[in-house]
C-alpha cells in the first residue's frame, strides 16, 4: 500500500471528513484520511441524523462565517446529488427572568440580535405570544423573549459524512478505517504518522481528532486545556407527529440557568431534544456510553413545562461527546511550532460549520492561509495560553 501523501488528515468524522473532500478538490489523489474506529462509529460528536445549522450566533466572530457555511454545504450538495440541509426555521428563546448572580437569561437572546443585526441576517424579535401564535406547540411565559431565523434548520450527519468521504474518494482519496494512531512525529519536511496498518509520510497533515486531540499532539510537543464532556441526545416517540413534523415546527435553542436545544420529527418518527453540556466530564477511557440520568431529567421537566406534546416514551437516548477550549470557541490553525500541521476542534457546536471548516483547512494546509475570518480561532488566544484564564464553560452540578 502507498505510504506517502501530499496530505493526510487524522479523524473522519464531521470536520475530518470535510477537510478530506476539500483537500481531494485541490489535491485529487493525494490525500490519506485516517479514522481509528470503523466509519459512523458512535464515539464521538459527528455521528447521528441531524445537527442544528442557523446563521444566528451570539458572537460576531461566528456570525460572520455562518452565511459561507450553507455556500460549502450547497456545493456538496450540487456535486453528491443529495439534500443534506432541511430549513425548518429557528427559535433562539429565554427566560426574562433574573438567575443567580443577577444576570438575565435574555441578554443571550439579545446578543443574537445584535450580533445578526450587525452581520445583516434577517431574523425576527418575537414576544412570547406572538411566538405561540406561529407555533402554538410552546408553553412560554410571558416574559420570555424569542428570536426568529427563517433560514435555519438542519443538516443530517450521517449523509454529510458519508457524502464528503465518497466524493473524495471519487477525486482519488484513499480512506483506512479501524486503523488506530500511536505516534505522531513532526520532521522538518512533513510528519510521520505510525499506525496499527503502518508508518505514514505526509507533507501536511490535519488534525480533527475531537477528544483524542492530545493524544495525537503529544509527539508534536503541545497539550491544550481542553475539558471533555459525555453529552446526550434523547428522542421522544411523541403521539403528536403531525404537531412536530418538520413542516410544522423549527429547530430550537432555549438559554436559561441550563441550556437545552431540539429537532422537529426527522431520522426516526420521534422528536429529538438534549440539554447542552449537561453531562459528566469525562475522558476516552472513563465516559460511559450509557444514558445519564440526570441531564435527563432536567430535559424532561423543561419540555414539561414549555412543550409538553414533544414529550412521548423514551425511544433512546444517544452519548456524544464535547471537547471544549476554556472558551468554548473553535480552534482552526496551524500550530506555530509546525506549520505544516492544522488543527481543527469545534467545541460541541461545530456541525454546522463542518463543510466550511474542511474547506478552511484545506486552504491552511495547501496555502497555509485562508481568506475566512478565523482570528477568533487562533491558537495563541489568551483561553488557550494563559494559565490564569477563566473558563467560560458552565458545567453541570
Amino acid at each position: 500500500m502507498r505510504k506517502d501523501y501530499e496530505v493526510i488528515v487524522l479523524g473522519l468524522g464531521g470536520l475530518g471528513s470535510a477537510a478530506l473532500y476539500w483537500l481531494a478538490r485541490r489535491g485529487g489523489g493525494d490525500v490519506l484520511g485516517i479514522e481509528q474506529f470503523s466509519l459512523n462509529h458512535p464515539y464521538g460528536a459527528s455521528q447521528d441524523h441531524s445537527r442544528i445549522i442557523r446563521l444566528a450566533y451570539d458572537d460576531p466572530a461566528y456570525a460572520a462565517l455562518t452565511p459561507h457555511t450553507y455556500i460549502a454545504w450547497r456545493t456538496v450538495e450540487d456535486e453528491a446529488g443529495l439534500q443534506l440541509v432541511f430549513q425548518t426555521g429557528g427559535l433562539i428563546l429565554s427566560s426574562g427572568e433574573v438567575h443567580s448572580g443577577g444576570r438575565l437569561a435574555s441578554s443571550s437572546v439579545e446578543a443574537y440580535a445584535a450580533a445578526m443585526q450587525q452581520a445583516g441576517i434577517p431574523h425576527e424579535s418575537w414576544s412570547a405570544a406572538e411566538t405561540m401564535r406561529h407555533f402554538p406547540q410552546f408553553r412560554l411565559q410571558e416574559d420570555d423573549r424569542v428570536v426568529y431565523e427563517a433560514s435555519a434548520g438542519l443538516v443530517d450527519p450521517g449523509k454529510a459524512n458519508a457524502a464528503h468521504r465518497a466524493l473524495g474518494r471519487r477525486r482519488g482519496a484513499v480512506v483506512l478505517e479501524n486503523c488506530p494512531v500511536s505516534a505522531v512525529r513532526p520532521q522538518p519536511d512533513g510528519v510521520e504518522v505510525e499506525t496499527e496498518q503502518g508508518v505514514f509520510w505526509g507533507k501536511r497533515l490535519v488534525v480533527a481528532s475531537g477528544a483524542w486531540t492530545n493524544r495525537v499532539l503529544a509527539g508534536a510537543g503541545i497539550r491544550l486545556p481542553l475539558t471533555v464532556t459525555e453529552e446526550q441526545v434523547t428522542y421522544f416517540a411523541t403521539p403528536h407527529l403531525k404537531q412536530f413534523s418538520s413542516e410544522r415546527f423549527p429547530i430550537w435553542i432555549w438559554h436559561g440557568e441550563d441550556g437545552f436545544y431540539g429537532f422537529p420529527v426527522y431520522g426516526e418518527v420521534a422528536t429529538k431534544a438534549g440539554q447542552d453540556v449537561g453531562g459528566d466530564v469525562v475522558t476516552v477511557e472513563t465516559r460511559r456510553l450509557q444514558p445519564n440520568p440526570r441531564p435527563l431529567a432536567k430535559l424532561t421537566a423543561f419540555l414539561e413545562q414549555r412543550i409538553p406534546d414533544f414529550l412521548g416514551p423514551v425511544l433512546y437516548t444517544k452519548p456524544c461527546l464535547y471537547t471544549m477550549p476554556p472558551d468554548r470557541g473553535f480552534v482552526i490553525d496551524r500550530l506555530p511550532q509546525h506549520p505544516h500541521i492544522s488543527l481543527a476542534i469545534g467545541a460541541g457546536h461545530a456541525f454546522k460549520f463542518a463543510s466550511l471548516i474542511g474547506r478552511i483547512l484545506a486552504e491552511l494546509a495547501l496555502d497555509g492561509r485562508t481568506n475566512y475570518a478565523i482570528e477568533a480561532m487562533r491558537l495563541d488566544r489568551p483561553a488557550l495560553t494563559d494559565p490564569a484564564y477563566v473558563s467560560q464553560i458552565k458545567l453541570a452540578g
